[in-house]
């Protein structure tokens, strides 16, 4: 870990050097490990240290942004020049007002003393774990376990400082027979939550029950979800819909609908950078303080976020909710920490009340086929099951589908009471997200994985 000094000393030393109108400093120091595990053993333990020095140099209306991970002064001052050169090159951004000014900014605490010290031995002592699980049941387990250690500051010649660090340790593992699977994930930012003997039992479980599965016929079936599948939701949802990028651009089923109830009434979703259920992160990539944005408030479309270019861009009352990402990304603002609201359903409570429908564990290969409407298609893995008048009749092939999530969010019959922190897959970030059982679900194919 550098700490906080040498960041800013970073960041000083580029600030200085710079010629431009306007300058922004993004410092990125990561120290990442990561064991591989496939066929019941480890395979590769690997870690990585890195700096990024990240640029974004204005004059008048024109920006450019350079990046390095060269601290020496001599590289500093280089990376500050390019960024300044590559504006000068660039035509005027009519829609740019400025970078930000400096904000109070309230403390975040992500940071975990266990994870920011895990070594190779306490990780392979949690795959050990599953893998000795999975010899056990005569099965095949596959899967990594990371950890990291991440310091992030940002500075611009405006006054805006805000420094952060924070641990993650994340684990996935899927367990094989030869005709099935099971999946199981956890995330934290403190290692000491990542329990080898939880993931094994839920993974080894679901592919035991999930021996020589069934063919069914395609068709709408009702679906309970498990959050590893109900996650996929709130990733497309993420970058399609809830960005102030699509929402402008009128490609967000958001558009023109604030204040509409767009969803059952029983969804809420919203995004918290500051809240001690995720992995906390006080500011975005420019230094704006991370708000509490409402998405969804009971079936009610509430808002969007955005970041201080697209809030000039709208103007009127619009302020940058602290959702930018870092210089030079065009992707739009991306809610990070996101929430969907329990209910108050078991998982078995949801099982019986299914005449006829599957469960599904996992989504996997999934792809947009309409934005506006958050059509997406994908296949099932990792245990997929027939329910019969309120009973697991047993396992059945992977199935393809063709579904709207918008649309799916329109039919919620139960949500669960608790809910799993997942890593998101598509915007990244962190998402907490119950169970779901809703009332359609179209399924179009078999799957021959």
């Amino acid at each position: 870990m550098l700490g906080e000094g040498e960041l800013k000393r970073i960041a000083e030393a580029v600030l200085g050097a710079s010629r431009a109108d306007q300058t922004e400093v993004e410092v990125f120091a990561n120290d990442s490990a990561l064991t591989r595990f496939a066929n019941n053993y480890i395979h590769q333990n690997v870690e990585q240290s890195d700096v990024d020095v990240r640029v974004r140099a204005v004059i008048g209306r024109k920006i450019g942004v350079a990046s390095t991970n060269e601290l020496s002064a001599e590289a500093l001052a280089r990376v500050a020049a390019r960024a300044l050169d590559l504006a000068q090159h660039q035509r005027e951004n009519e829609d740019f007002r400025t970078l930000p000014r400096p904000q109070p900014i309230a403390p975040a605490d992500a940071f975990v003393e266990r994870t920011a010290r895990c070594g190779p031995e306490e990780r392979a002592g949690v795959v050990q774990q599953i893998c000795d699980a999975s010899l056990r049941a005569a099965l095949t387990a596959a899967g990594a376990y990371h950890t990291s250690l991440q310091e992030f500051a940002v500075a611009n010649s405006l006054g805006v400082w805000g420094y952060h660090r924070q641990t993650q340790a994340d684990i996935n593992t899927v367990i094989m027979s030869e005709t099935s699977s099971g999946y199981a994930a956890r995330a934290s930012k403190d290692a000491g939550d990542i329990d080898g003997e939880a993931i094994a039992q839920e993974a080894v479980d679901v592919t035991l029950r999930g021996v020589n599965p069934r063919t069914v016929e395609p068709g709408v079936y009702e679906v309970l979800l498990t959050p590893y599948a109900a996650v996929d939701l709130l990733d497309f949802f993420s970058y399609l819909s809830f960005s102030a990028l699509p929402f402008i651009e009128k490609r967000s089923f958001l558009s023109g609908r604030i204040g509409e109830r767009v969803m059952a009434e029983s969804v809420s979703i919203w995004d918290d950078g500051l809240s001690p259920d995720g992995i906390a992160e006080p500011f975005d990539y420019e230094g704006v303080p991370k708000q509490h944005v409402d998405l969804i408030d009971r079936g009610v479309a509430k808002g969007v976020v955005w970041d201080s270019y697209l809030a000039g861009k709208q103007g009127g009352d619009t302020r940058s909710t602290g959702h930018a990402l870092p210089a030079g990304v065009t992707f739009g603002p991306i809610p990070m920490n996101m929430f969907m609201a329990t209910g108050d359903a078991t998982t078995e409570e949801m099982v019986r009340d299914i005449r006829r429908g599957l469960i599904v564990t996992r989504f996997w290969y999934t792809r947009t086929v309409h934005p506006l409407n958050v059509v997406v298609t994908g296949m099932t893995r990792d245990g997929t099951f027939l329910v019969e008048d309120g009973r697991i009749v047993g396992p059945v092939r992977n199935m393809r589908f063709t579904q709207g999530y918008l649309e799916a969010l329109n039919h919620v019959d139960a949500i669960g009471r608790e809910a799993m922190l997942l890593l998101g897959d598509l915007g990244g970030g962190v998402r907490r997200m119950p169970a779901l059982k809703l009332g359609e679900w179209n399924f179009t194919g078999i799957s021959e994985m």
